[in-house]
């Protein structure tokens, strides 16, 4: 498992803002976990500065992740 960032907020019920490290960046579409490795949703967009970027989750079903939590991908 690699840390893919911390949550930084939501956007409606089902779209979750992450902080990712800009040195293990994420692949598109791939399965976002919690930190007891349940799956919360796919990544669908890097975006921001290329130092410090952002990824958009799509939540599996409504985001109940909390601020700074981090999450994981495989």
């Amino acid at each position: 498992m690699k840390v893919v960032g911390r949550a930084m907020s939501t956007v409606g019920s089902r779209m979750l803002i992450i902080q990712c490290d800009a040195a293990q960046l994420p692949a598109l579409y791939s399965e976002v976990n919690d930190r007891r490795m349940k799956p919360v949703g796919k990544i669908l967009d890097l975006f921001g500065n290329v130092k410090a970027p952002y990824a958009a989750v799509l939540c599996r079903e409504k985001c109940t992740v909390q601020p700074n939590e981090k999450l994981f991908t495989k």
